[in-house]
């Protein structure tokens, strides 16, 4: 099963970003470092560090998104992770209306994608999703996506063939001589698996960022350069039900730096 599924997902990146490459089908690429500092967090030591890369792009015939982020305890341990862990997703999305250059347009529905996501880190924790992916017209959004996916676990980890919706957003306020920008998305598992591999329980995952674009106040380059904060909503975090011996109910703001490259 591993080796299928990375096959697949192989040939879905390769697919996805090699064109890309020439620049004429190449449309726009962006390439970010974020650190991350909160406290607070559940299940796993409550003071966390983050250093994340995140990369999008949009070509000629879909888009790509793909983050790593590298955590940090604080001096602190996980029972499973020691003092630090890594986690990364890619997310490739190919899309109907170019691909067959038509138009996939109905309501808000401005085109229908197949989207995919490999969710790999330390330890067993991989999964590949696969579903429906729409862009869809929101006014006052800069945009606004929803994914669709059912989850595909690897290895022993519960959690396989339940269904999970994400959105995704961007939403810019002009303050000022600057802007706000708060975009980020959810991961909501709307179903349980329980089966031979253990239980794992429908949960929510909200996490937006707020941020300030400081980079356009101080004329060092809009776009640039963020300063603000992230939030993190998790309701019964890692598919874990909430209860009185272990509290998975996450609600969390970690401080942010992120600049643009």
């Amino acid at each position: 099963m591993k080796r299928i599924t990375s096959s697949l997902l192989l040939g879905s990146s390769l697919l996805a970003t090699v064109p890309a490459m020439a620049s004429d089908l190449l449309l726009w690429q962006t390439n970010s470092l974020t650190y991350l500092y909160g406290t607070k967090f559940e299940v796993n030591p409550a003071i966390q560090q983050t250093v994340t890369f995140e990369h999008a792009d949009k070509w000629k015939y879909g888009d790509n998104f793909l983050f790593v982020d590298k955590i940090f305890y604080n001096g602190g341990r996980d029972f499973n992770k020691g003092t630090n862990t890594y986690y990364s997703e890619i997310s490739p999305r190919l899309s109907f209306g170019k691909i067959f250059d038509r138009k996939f347009e109905f309501g808000p529905i401005k085109d229908v994608l197949l989207a995919m996501t490999y969710e790999t880190g330390e330890g067993d924790t991989e999964a590949f999703l696969i579903g429906p992916g729409f862009d869809l017209a929101i006014p006052g959004f800069n945009y606004f996506t929803l994914n669709i996916y059912q989850r595909n676990t690897i290895g022993s980890r519960p959690g396989d063939h339940v269904w999970q919706i994400t959105p995704a957003f961007s939403y810019t306020i002009p303050v000022g001589r600057s802007d706000i920008l708060i975009d980020g998305y959810m991961d909501w598992v709307v179903d349980n698996d329980q089966s031979r591999r253990g239980t794992y329980h429908a949960n929510l995952h909200f996490n937006p960022q707020v941020k300030y674009d400081l980079g356009k106040a101080l004329n060092f380059g809009a776009k640039q350069l963020y300063v603000g904060f992230e939030y993190s909503y998790w309701k019964d975090k890692y598919g874990i039900e909430n209860s009185d011996r272990l509290d998975t109910r996450q609600s969390v703001a970690s401080a942010l730096v992120k600049f643009h490259f």
